[in-house]
């Protein structure tokens, strides 16, 4: 059966409720795209019209959408076992997968633990990391530090951890408590903000001593709270503090590795090695939803002993469809040089977001590997509106750019063609300037 158009929106508003949705405005005013196919940096829509994907469809496609050598890994490992248990049972995708994956990590990152996407990702790292410090005798640890505009997930434990307070509001006094700190502001090392953020950082962590289970961060850039980028110090600052009070670091690379930041990993970026790393989103290069935690040795032996055993767990574990997959971008990455075919286009972006931020009406144009954004003032935050008249207006043109509020970006695959990004670059351009009454 093929639906056209119309009956595809009439079942889609009759059934579907839709994430990060205002769902009576979405029914009663809102003309979805309805995509049908995609390839490279393109969706196209069942009309044919083709749209550049700005944000690589929530930053997951990093080699483009229907990479040929991923749908073949697919079609390779479908024809021979599509899904098993990890329990008692192991296979080639997953064993082969996790040598790779800590092949690359930053050392001693040396154990996997595989679950289904980013959050649950999270939330593995919270589990272990209370764990960890009840089996080793330390069962007062149980507090946990974020960032001011943090996000690490969906599920209920990583939503203790969210410091974007409209996402949070609603399961107030259900979550765990977590401390928050300001991250550095914008702006050159070595100011007095810096100093301040640092200074928040090694106060809640002295005052908590003996309470505090891991300080987790998103590496150089927080995303969901509008690509806030800050300096790479804090990270380091993070790292020794983390060591003088015997609290364990986690990064969460979910949206920053795999290029996305410019390196493979971000903390790699800064130097610095996590106890617990998770990885997500481009993980499998948006084909199908897995994710991974990985740690040291040192949090891994903790576990070893029979009643100290981790029960915890996906049914999905370890997929098989999913292992094979993610192993195959990580030799996309080694085999065709990605990282280093992605630099150009990490400068091009770099000098077109400067360039965006001498239009008026713009702020805080900023860059970081293959991320772009600016702020539109005057502005309501993440629940402001002129990010969705720059929206419109892209879409209009020929390109999906949905905003975080009033802020404006791209995230698109590292393997978006010279042709394509600068005709993304261009619809940035032109829907700023109509967002802002300058066209």
């Amino acid at each position: 059966m093929h639906l056209d158009r119309e009956a595809i929106v009439r079942l889609d508003k009759q059934y579907v409720w839709h994430p990060y949705t205002a769902m009576r405005r979405y029914i009663d005013e809102v003309d979805p795209l309805v995509i049908d196919r995609a390839e490279g940096a393109r969706l196209y829509d069942v009309d044919g019209k083709s749209y550049l994907d700005g944000n690589s469809s929530w930053w997951v496609s990093t080699l483009g959408h229907n990479h040929p050598r991923l749908v073949e890994a697919l079609r390779r490992q479908a024809s021979k076992l599509c899904h098993t248990s990890l329990a008692g049972v192991t296979h080639e995708p997953a064993a082969a997968l996790a040598e790779a994956l800590v092949a690359v990590a930053p050392r001693p990152l040396s154990r996997v633990f595989y679950s289904d996407n980013g959050s649950t990702a999270n939330e593995v790292a919270i589990k272990l990391s209370l764990q960890y410090f009840r089996n080793v005798g330390q069962p007062a640890r149980k507090r946990f530090v974020a960032l001011e505009g943090a996000f690490h997930g969906e599920t209920m434990g990583v939503t203790s951890l969210c410091g974007v307070e409209v996402f949070r509001r609603p399961f107030a006094g259900a979550v765990m408590e977590c401390l928050f700190v300001p991250p550095p502001p914008a702006g050159e090392a070595h100011t007095a903000g810096h100093e301040v953020a640092f200074g928040a950082l090694a106060e809640v962590l002295e005052q908590g001593r003996g309470e505090i289970a891991a300080v987790v961060l998103e590496p150089l850039v927080q995303g969901s709270i509008g690509m806030r980028m800050y300096d790479p110090e804090l990270l380091r600052r993070a790292r020794a503090l983390c060591d003088a009070h015997d609290v364990l670091l986690v990064i969460d690379e979910v949206f920053t590795g795999y290029g996305r930041a410019g390196g493979m990993w971000a903390c790699a970026s800064a130097g610095v090695t996590p106890d617990i790393m998770t990885v997500g989103k481009g993980f499998t290069g948006g084909v199908l939803p897995m994710a991974a935690t990985l740690t040291t040795d040192r949090i891994f032996d903790a576990f070893l002993p029979p009643e100290n055993t981790f029960y915890y767990g996906h049914s999905f574990c370890g997929n098989p469809l999913g292992a094979a997959i993610a192993r195959e971008v990580l030799a996309v990455f080694e085999e065709e040089q990605l990282l280093a075919q992605a630099a150009p286009k990490m400068a091009r972006i770099a000098q077109a977001f400067s360039d965006l931020g001498q239009i008026p009406g713009v702020s805080n144009a900023r860059a970081l590997g293959m991320i772009g954004a600016l702020d539109l003032r005057p502005g309501a935050g993440y629940l402001g509106d002129l990010g969705w008249r720059a929206y419109a207006e892209a879409r209009r043109l020929g390109a999906y750019l949905r905003p975080l509020g009033d802020v404006v970006y791209i995230a698109p695959p590292l393997t978006i063609p010279d042709d394509d990004l600068t005709e993304l670059l261009d619809i940035v351009r032109r829907s700023v300037q109509f967002a802002l009454g300058a066209a």
